[in-house]
């Protein structure tokens, strides 16, 4: 959402590299909507814009470079637009709405109410006709002024103009199919990794995804033996459809999953799993090692543990958060994902729970002097 005092952060993760798209926030329409691009690490990287709204098909376009000055598109009026992102030959269609402060209906009687009690005092004023019946209706309004102002912290706030309509809670689960193109990926040549989601009621596309932690969607990809890893933040190329293209240096079976949130409903874990063939490149770390601080020293299946990292500097926030800890079982059937807290420079700390016993794998991610650093390890589980 575009709204005022907030601005749209959406990360994509192109060939030519991963960028944030921010889209600044307005408090009217028709205003200028301005959209920049960032990213970790400096790149050339340029991007065609197009807004499109929704409502009455209005187009605007612009362009853009990471980094650079902002484009300035356009939004006539406030409610659903799609904003079309070109990088080379990819394409990303993000949905948004653009919405509008709107005074609730109650502010309305208390200004009114507040102003039919000042035209009565200065119209007895004038008039020096103060009678009973004047003051009774002024301190009547006046009443009703303060009763109103009162109550504001317990009524409800106005929906902003371009709100969408008020949808049930509770969604269906969103159901995932992965597949790769070429069907039989080769080890060091670039392929494209599709995720289709349909309805769990309707079997329609699922194109309700909300953003969360700055993406649509979260991609995890990582080969079975752990040895390759991917974080990815897949293209919406069309309803229900996310794309991102990769490559990987070794062959095997890989394991997929994607976080989605849809929009009025919780979070979803879609997975899947894929091969490559051919040979192996040469040898290559989904992160440098390194050994955590664990507490306890030895966790539990069910309860709680601590994992500490010692950064090599200041941390940088990335997607929203100081760090992000990848955690998954070795057979791949368990994922987990933590944010991490800074409580200093030197101690990047996660908490979450593993639900059985056994080794599981980990990558904690944070981002230091405009690279994204990636560090690996496994956890055992005890009982």
């Amino acid at each position: 959402m575009v709204e005022a005092g907030a601005d749209l952060r959406v990360t994509q993760t192109f060939a030519a590299g991963e960028v944030t798209l921010v889209v600044a926030g307005v408090s009217r329409v028709p205003a200028p909507l301005r959209v920049s691009a960032q990213a970790l690490r400096p790149t050339a990287l340029g991007l065609e814009l197009e807004l499109r709204s929704l409502t009455d098909g209005s187009q605007s376009t612009g362009s853009i470079r990471v980094g650079r000055d902002p484009a300035s598109l356009r939004a006539s009026h406030a409610g659903p637009y799609e904003l079309r992102v070109r990088a080379g030959d990819e394409v990303s269609v993000i949905p948004f709405r653009v919405l509008v402060p709107r005074s609730a209906s109650w502010t309305m009687v208390m200004d009114g109410a507040f102003l039919l009690a000042g035209v009565l005092v200065v119209g007895g004023v004038l008039t020096r006709r103060m009678s009973r019946i004047v003051v009774g209706s002024a301190s009547a309004a006046t009443a009703v002024a303060v009763v109103v102002m009162l109550l504001a912290p317990y009524l409800p706030a106005a929906q902003p103009e371009g709100a969408a309509p008020v949808a049930e809670l509770g969604r269906p689960y969103a159901q995932g199919r992965f597949s790769t193109l070429p069907a039989r990926p080769a080890t060091g040549a670039e392929f494209t990794l599709t995720l289709r989601l349909a309805d769990g009621a309707t079997g329609q596309p699922v194109d309700d995804l909300a953003i969360h932690h700055e993406a649509p969607a979260h991609l995890i990809v990582s080969s079975e033996d752990g040895a390759v890893f991917r974080h990815v933040h897949p293209l919406r190329t069309a309803p229900g459809v996310l794309t991102v293209r990769l490559r990987v240096p070794q062959p095997g079976r890989y394991l997929a999953y994607a976080e989605i949130e849809r929009q009025k409903s919780g979070g979803q874990l879609v997975s899947g799993a894929f091969e490559v063939s051919g040979a192996a490149e040469l040898a290559s770390s989904p992160g440098e090692t390194v050994v955590p601080y664990l507490t306890p020293t030895a966790p539990t299946a069910g309860s709680p543990v601590t994992i500490e990292i010692t950064p090599e500097g200041p941390i940088q926030t990335w997607l929203g958060m100081p760090g992000h800890l990848i955690v998954r079982s070795e057979d791949g059937v368990h994922l987990a994902h933590a944010h991490g807290t800074a409580a200093a420079d030197s101690v990047l700390s996660f908490t979450l729970t593993l639900p059985e016993p056994g080794r599981y794998l980990a990558w904690a991610q944070y981002a230091i002097g405009g690279r994204l650093v990636t560090r690996s390890f496994a956890v055992a589980v005890d009982r």
